[in-house]
């Protein structure tokens, strides 16, 4: 379709979207990141086409540039005059807020055409009806199958502070849960709960919220006989009605070709805080298997031989002998990593990375074993699932047990899965080549190993996955540049090279120079001498804190740092000071920010979530206090392994991979300083690296023209 006045029609919806504005003043970075958008998608190719048309357009906007208006105005009134939709795919649950509780119906009263939005949520945020009315009887459950394929209902970790009945407290784990299934039973059937977890008024504990879960593994969709009344069924029939779908990140690559949201190749589609694909990607595609609990491979064979046999199917293998051979070819792993682990630390809490990927010989045949068997598990399990779901449409009669031992046979699948994936991933000898480690901790009291496998070039995963079905999008964030370029994103997004990609860089509004002051603090200790660093760092960051007025903000690097600062505090400082942790987050910011409104000086001390997406305007957040500049942690398996790839091949992961990564995050930290126009405040970092480096010089370029000075022994200096 070429239409040239398609962009005007969504520069029109941008005209009276930001004129609507309480106090709107005109922002020459929102009408730029408008117009670019406009121009980018308008010719785009929608749907099945011989030569398609795609545009993709990275936009860095700065704070305060006013991006959700920009781009929901713009492609909202596009995706409608093209009788398509528009998915908004965001990284944070806060941001999703804003947009569904404020941005969307903030167009929908100004944009001519009506239209319907939505937010999409997985499948495990609603209840499976089937699941529950089984646990409180209405199915007729056998009490002993109460909570199969559940190892750990009823260890100690299991209890739970949620209580259905506020005032009791549930002793016995197997009582509490039941309590709080039959209290959710009840909420449905009275239509006092909807089926979203995300509704109920407390939330439950992770892992009984996980039993009573709707899962891809456990359902058997229009099979199932109350999949008229599905909580996730009915959600999705909305999302089917909606012309603009919020999603996440996580959902949007878990998504692909399983038809839960749009074909991407058929809407426009905006990635809103966009430097977070790459780490999602690398998450999306790596696995991981335990190699110490496996009393799931008693109950597996179990399962599948009493639902076969309930159903009068004859299982084509053994699978109680495969699933013998699987559980002792995993403790012969076990056996020989805990040796590994034990040869490289004195303790049981540690990582071992496997170099350049390769696995040594004798643990890799033990993996080998391990494939197969489960592999030909997983091959039963389907195939018996395939059968109850034919027997399900076949004979509407038998749907309901059919649902029941299907749902009893998804409780294993996710686990068996896993195995599989990941000694596939193990077997792997891929080029670049996948990291492979080990992972041994104590948390549960006894030792458990694990085994993890994971890609290291998000760039390859999201141009093969993800690229390649997508006609027009929208990359936007706050901080997509770094070290003053898009090259390092573009290259972790697997945007670079590409010819349907443009980039655009909006400044924000803000006066950084006349609002804003960024003083490097000295130390005498070189950061890379931790100890020494840390004590100069807390003492000089205590006398700081002394001075704080109103409001603050502190980053530290590690929790190991941030201890360390509040161990220092005297009683004075105790009373100031808010730690991240301590309390639930909400919580925190309101106290934070009664504190500053009643004219009490307050200061959060917080760790990398609180360096993102925190939005603490005028003297909320006068100073920001960064502890050290932010590089990830050394020990990553997965950083480190593709810091060995890059080395092998002649490349520097420092200055090509850690550098500007940590230029983004620094971007990040100190976008929290400056939040409106009438913001005054400053950053103080403690890293004299910002300045006596040229790496740091490097990651100072791609910050705000703040005005820079150093302070030392006391005097300020200005740079």
């Amino acid at each position: 379709m070429n239409d040239p006045d398609l962009s005007v029609l969504a520069m029109a919806a941008f005209d009276r979207m930001v004129a609507a504005t309480p106090g709107f003043r005109a922002r020459a970075g929102q009408h730029a990141m408008a117009q670019r958008i406009a121009s980018s998608l308008r010719d785009v190719s929608l749907g099945d086409q011989d030569h398609p048309q795609s545009a993709v357009t990275v936009i860095q906007a700065g704070t305060g540039v006013g991006k959700s208006a920009a781009y929901l105005s713009t492609t909202v009134a596009l995706a409608l005059a093209r009788k398509t939709r528009v998915v908004v795919s965001t990284a944070t649950v806060a941001l999703q807020e804003q947009l569904m509780t404020k941005d969307l119906p903030a167009l929908a009263a100004v944009i001519d055409t009506p239209f319907v939005y939505a937010l999409a949520k997985g499948r495990g945020r609603y209840v499976c009806k089937l699941k529950l009315e089984r646990l409180v009887g209405h199915v007729g459950a056998d009490a002993a199958e109460l909570f199969e394929g559940d190892d750990e209902a009823n260890t100690p970790q299991a209890s739970s502070t949620f209580q259905p009945t506020r005032g009791v407290v549930w002793q016995d784990p197997t009582e509490r849960r039941v309590a709080l299934y039959e209290t959710l039973a009840s909420a449905l059937v009275a239509g006092k709960w909807d089926g979203d977890r995300d509704s109920l008024a407390e939330q439950p504990e992770a892992r009984d919220w996980s039993t009573v879960a709707a899962e891809r593994h456990t359902c058997t969709a229009r099979h199932c006989p109350r999949f008229s009344s599905c909580s996730y069924y009915q959600a999705r029939m909305q999302l089917a009605q909606a012309q603009v779908i919020v999603a996440n990140h996580d959902l949007v690559l878990a998504s692909l070709g399983m038809k839960a949201l749009p074909d991407l190749d058929n809407c426009l589609v905006v990635f809103d805080e966009g430097h977070h694909l790459p780490a999602v990607a690398l998450d999306q595609f790596s696995s991981a298997m335990d190699l110490t609990g496996l009393r799931w491979l008693d109950k597996l064979p179990k399962i599948l031989i009493e639902v076969a046999d309930k159903m009068g199917v004859v299982l084509a293998q053994d699978v109680t002998t495969l699933a013998q051979q699987l559980k002792t070819a995993l403790l012969d792993a076990g056996r020989l990593a805990l040796e590994l682990v034990r040869g490289l630390s004195t303790g049981y809490d540690t990582v071992y990375r496997f170099k350049d990927g390769v696995v040594p010989e004798a643990m890799l045949e033990p993996f080998k074993l391990i494939h197969g068997h489960a592999a030909a598990l997983s091959d039963a399990l389907e195939a018996l699932g395939a059968e109850l779901k034919l027997r399900a449409k076949e004979d509407p009669a038998q749907a309901a047990n059919c649902s029941v031992q299907y749902a009893r046979l998804g409780q294993m699948a996710p686990k068996l899965n896993s195995v599989v994936a990941t000694s596939a991933q193990w077997l792997s000898s891929d080029e670049p080549p996948l990291a492979k480690w080990l992972k041994s901790d104590t948390g549960s009291g006894l030792v458990s190993i694990s085994a993890h496998a994971c890609p290291i070039v998000p760039g390859d995963l999201l141009r093969r996955h993800l690229w390649r079905q997508v006609r027009g999008a929208v990359v936007t964030s706050a901080s997509l540049t770094t070290c003053g370029s898009f090259d390092f994103f573009l290259g972790e997004t697997g945007l670079a090279g590409l010819p349907q990609v443009s980039t655009l860089a909006v400044e924000s509004p803000f006066d950084y120079r006349t609002q804003g002051q960024l003083v490097v603090a000295d130390t005498a200790a070189d950061p890379k001498q931790v100890d020494l660093y840390t004590t100069q760092m807390v003492a000089a960051l205590l006398r700081d804190l002394r001075e704080v007025p109103h409001g603050a903000l502190v980053l530290f690097t590690s929790r190991v740092q941030m201890q360390a600062a509040v161990s220092a505090l005297d009683a004075s400082l105790q009373e100031v000071v808010l730690v991240q942790g301590q309390m639930a987050r909400g919580r925190l910011l309101g106290i934070h920010q009664a504190r500053v409104e009643a004219g009490f000086a307050s200061v959060i001390f917080g760790l990398q979530s609180f360096g993102e997406g925190l939005d603490l305007p005028g003297t909320l957040c006068e100073t920001v206090f960064i502890a050290k500049l932010p590089f990830s942690p050394p020990s990553d398996p997965v950083e480190e392994a593709r810091a060995e790839w890059l080395k092998r091949a002649g490349r520097d992961p420092f200055n090509e991979l850690v550098v500007p990564a940590t230029g983004i995050k620094l971007l990040q930290w100190t976008g929290r300083a400056i939040r409106s126009e009438t913001d005054q405040a400053r950053v103080i970092c403690y890293d004299k690296r910002l300045l006596n480096t040229a790496y740091g010089r490097r990651m100072l370029q791609g910050l705000p023209p703040y005005a820079v000075s150093r302070r030392a022994s006391g005097t300020v200096l200005v740079v």
